[in-house]
């Protein structure tokens, strides 16, 4: 009987090892800092219509720096709301997404000032050329299907409480 105990222990021994192991090699949803989703839903005007997304909002250094990190996939009308304390020259990367983004760099009054692609896992800086306080990730492609362009206004309360102060 004390065989069969032992036997069995080391059996669930070695497969907590070995799932621990193996959890390690490739990150994944597990890794990956997911955010409540706001209630209030982020809407773009454009010149064609108003477009919604449901959004997490990024609003800490720690959850800025982990943003989109280790997602494989996200919906068409999800996306992460950047947040800074104050207007400033920002650059993003991609290093540790899978997924390619539209980054959409947002002024201080909700104006979009510039979009730009990330490509999956490259470490390539990527930044508006110009001070921005806001920044909206989406799902690559999203901004040019949706029609959301340059000068385009983000409306959201996040925005609205960051737009007051520099």
């Amino acid at each position: 009987m004390a065989y069969r105990n032992w036997l069995t222990a080391g059996a669930l021994c070695a497969a907590i090892v070995f799932c621990a192991y193996f959890s390690g090699l490739k990150p994944g949803l597990a890794d990956a800092m997911l955010l409540p989703t706001d209630r209030t839903p982020l809407v773009v005007s454009t010149g064609s219509g108003d477009r919604s997304f449901s959004i997490e909002i990024a609003d800490t250094s720690a959850e800025r720096e982990a943003g989109l990190m280790f997602r494989e996939d996200m919906a068409d009308d999800h996306g992460m709301l950047f947040v800074f304390e104050r207007t400033g020259e920002v650059d993003f990367w991609m290093k540790n997404t899978p997924m390619a983004l539209d980054l959409v760099f947002v002024g201080q009054d909700g104006r979009i000032k510039a979009i730009k692609r990330g490509e999956p896992e490259s470490e390539a800086i990527i930044s508006p050329g110009q001070p921005v306080r806001f920044v909206l990730e989406l799902k690559s492609g999203t901004a040019a299907k949706d029609g959301i362009k340059e000068g385009d206004l983000l409306r959201h309360p996040a925005i609205g409480t960051g737009a007051g102060s520099n």
